[in-house]
């Protein structure tokens, strides 16, 4: 699907704010209410919005502790590949996993209350899991730029 300016309007419009009604939308990009609905069925049935989520502030529910791992596997096997990716999946402390190149195989961005509980995920989770050979970890300072929404 090849989208067009008023696809793109409209996708800037949702990713700022999803909870956006339709009608409130069609003033915006001067359409029809039914035209602009049509169009995000669209978005969605072709897979370009692909959810609606609600965006938590970490501080205020006492997750403000982000930590950056990068984990190096014994071997990379696919036996051992799969085995890491859907353990890692189970995690509810790993936000994101990347597999990267580099030194290291994966890296995850994880969220946990402090350094005490940073250190429990590590020993009594992420370390249990077989053929880490290593990991690496960084902690944020500071948050300098997040966002959720992709430039198009």
């Amino acid at each position: 699907m090849s989208l067009d300016e008023i696809d793109i309007k409209l996708l800037h419009l949702l990713q700022a704010d999803s909870k956006q009604t339709t009608k409130a939308l069609s003033n915006k990009l001067n359409l029809s209410v039914t035209a602009v609905y049509e169009r995000v069925k669209k978005l969605e049935q072709n897979g370009i919005i692909s959810n609606y989520v609600a965006l938590i502030e970490k501080r205020k529910v006492d997750k403000a502790f982000v930590a950056f791992c990068h984990v190096k596997l014994v071997q990379h096997s696919q036996e051992y590949v799969v085995k890491f990716e859907r353990e890692v999946r189970k995690l509810d402390e790993v936000l994101e996993c990347y597999h990267i190149s580099g030194d290291y195989d994966y890296l995850l961005k994880v969220l946990v209350k402090n350094m005490e509980a940073f250190r429990e995920f590590m020993v009594k989770k992420l370390t249990t899991i077989d053929h880490i050979g290593s990991t690496h970890s960084m902690f944020m300072i500071n948050e300098v730029k997040y966002t959720t929404a992709i430039t198009l």
